[in-house]
């Protein structure tokens, strides 16, 4: 069994929570340039009116604003790492419990990123307080 230390768990809840960032501004910035074609290319319902997307779009953007100072200091900002983790949950729950199934590869896109910042940062929290 590897146990990983508390430098190891906070280096890589960054790197995951920077992917993350830079995966959804990949998703965000196409969807708010051309909604129309990022929605045919992944196969999603037509949304009608346009603006819709496009705001989801800026949304997700915003979204990855506030999920920086988890990533440049997940301890000194503990609360917006949980949060930041809070909302790769919130994103699973919303688009694979309440969603089509058509949207649910939206949920598993957070999905991704949740599990390890979820282990990572657990894993620092028990770390620190240890």
């Amino acid at each position: 069994m590897t146990t990983t230390t508390p430098h190891a768990a906070l280096a890589w809840f960054r790197r995951v929570v920077w992917l993350g960032i830079l995966a959804n501004c990949a998703l965000a910035v196409p969807t708010l340039a051309n909604p129309a074609r990022m929605i045919a290319m992944s196969r999603l319902p037509p949304a009608s009116p346009a603006i819709w997307p496009q705001f989801a779009g800026l949304l997700l953007i915003l979204l990855s604003i506030f999920y920086i100072p988890a990533a440049l200091d997940p301890v000194r900002y503990w609360i917006t790492s949980w949060s930041a983790v809070g909302a790769r949950l919130a994103g699973v729950i919303f688009f694979v419990g309440f969603q089509p199934s058509a949207y649910h590869t939206l949920g598993y896109f957070d999905l991704i990123f949740f599990v390890p910042e979820a282990i990572l940062l657990s894993t620092l929290s028990r770390d620190l307080s240890a």
